[in-house]
């Protein structure tokens, strides 16, 4: 078992007041939200080392507040990587509006200062697999989990396609003991370029194709999360993201959203309602 960089997510209040039944964090975790965002701002840092994976050149911290101690990932990447803008800030985006959204993938993250520079600390947590190790040391998914590890798959997909997250990896796709999903590493996500507005990154039309060139699909979705997607506007993000989003990149969400939603009404025509939404 390995710890990875996640973390214990936070109570939504926007949209759901609790976890939908296919939420990856469970109702509890969801209640200690506020508990452990306040503990990243506030807790002593006893001791930070580099950690020696990733190009971001994250930090581990060991913090203590009173009797509470806990490890988290401080990262604070920006400008130009690869051609790709990338900022910490969007971390910090990707957890506000998962928040908003109500679909408890992704780790909360806060900011905090670090040797005088700002960045986005983020709460780790324990992980059983990445997807990397599932696919290279051919981890077997059980049958009763098979179901969910696939609908969480294509909820993957529209959530990276909304937020236009072109750099997941099968390693930042963890996986709990329970099969859950943790969604973690959107530093390169919120791209507000034309190509990015113009289509989705998944999708009949989408910007992702297959070793065999066909397209990437995201078959079906809960209902929940095309309700509340539907309900996305630029206020409605602004007040969620506060200032670690831009205006462009804000309605380049709400252009997304758009293309998200007429993308799933071509699912339901083509397939009917019933085998799209669950």
């Amino acid at each position: 078992m390995k710890r990875l960089n996640a973390l214990l997510p936070f109570l939504v209040v926007f949209m759901v007041s609790v976890p939908p039944l296919d939420a990856q964090f469970t109702a509890d975790e969801v209640a200690q939200r506020p508990f452990w965002e306040e503990f990243l701002q506030t807790a002593q840092i006893l001791r930070s080392e580099e950690i020696g994976e990733g190009v971001t050149k994250p930090f581990k911290f060991y913090l203590q507040r009173n009797n509470t101690k806990a490890e988290a990932c401080w990262k604070n990447p920006k400008g130009l990587r690869d051609g790709f803008l990338e900022g910490w800030q969007y971390e910090i985006a990707a957890y506000r509006l998962d928040k908003l959204l109500g679909i408890n993938m992704v780790p909360p993250a806060v900011e905090r200062e670090f040797n005088g520079k700002p960045g986005a600390l983020v709460y780790w947590v324990t992980s059983e697999h990445s997807l990397l190790e599932i696919v290279e040391e051919g981890i077997e998914i059980p049958e009763s989990a098979r179901l969910q590890t696939e609908n969480t798959k294509y909820l993957t997909r529209a959530w990276d396609s909304l937020v236009a997250n072109d750099d997941r990896t099968q390693q930042n796709v963890l996986y709990t003991k329970d099969w859950r999903m943790i969604l973690i590493d959107h530093s390169q996500a919120f791209r507000s370029g034309k190509e990015y507005t113009d289509k989705l990154l998944f999708g009949a039309n989408g910007l992702k194709r297959g070793s065999d060139g066909r397209a990437i699909l995201f078959r079906r979705l809960p209902r929940w999360f095309v309700d509340n997607v539907k309900k996305l506007d630029f206020q409605s993000v602004k007040e969620a993201v506060g200032p670690y989003l831009t205006d462009k990149e804000i309605e380049a969400v709400i252009k997304r959203k758009a293309l998200l939603l007429a993308e799933i009404e071509g699912m339901i025509k083509a397939n009917g309602e019933a085998k799209v939404l669950y």
